[in-house]
């Protein structure tokens, strides 16, 4: 029969050890918080623009565009514990038509985003403000987006 004997000597490096063992498993099963940028700029067409973005469900970034302030980067940071993330953006857009009238659009839409860390992406509209999503222009498989209107951006009817 093998017994093991470990004097006074060996037990601080056996703690090392041990410890490092323990870090290492909860490093590899724990996600941390990580930051990415949204950049949301004001088209031309526009004569403002209010949009909001939900991360996971949480309001995390509000963007108010006009004459004055015709683009807006916000760095978000993300929940521990997840590399994907859902978003929705929520968007109130004012609008001059070439009639000279003026219209407020309400666009939204909701999306996932993959492991958005480090990166920057920009908030997008089109299909004449029936689509309002995410895009990092180097790497599109980082935002995907689904083309319905997002319930999370119903305005409160007072």
């Amino acid at each position: 029969m093998f017994r093991a004997v470990c004097h006074k000597s060996c037990r601080p490096t056996l703690l090392a050890a041990f410890s490092a063992l323990l870090l290492a498993t909860v490093y590899t099963h724990v996600a941390f918080a990580g930051t990415f940028s949204v950049t949301d700029a004001k088209a031309e067409t526009e004569i403002s623009e209010v949009s909001r973005v939900y991360i996971d469900g949480k309001l995390a970034a509000i963007f108010k565009l006009d004459d004055k302030t015709r683009e807006k980067t916000i760095r978000i940071t993300t929940p521990v514990g997840r590399i994907d993330h859902t978003y929705t953006l929520c968007g109130e857009i004012t609008i001059r038509t070439p009639e000279g009238r003026v219209e407020t659009h309400e666009v939204s839409n909701d999306g996932l985003l993959h492991n958005p860390d480090n990166r920057r992406l920009y908030a997008l509209g089109s299909n004449n403000f029936t689509e309002f999503f995410l895009l990092d222009p180097e790497d599109p498989s980082v935002a995907e987006h689904y083309p319905t209107h997002s319930n999370v951006c119903s305005m409160p009817v007072s």
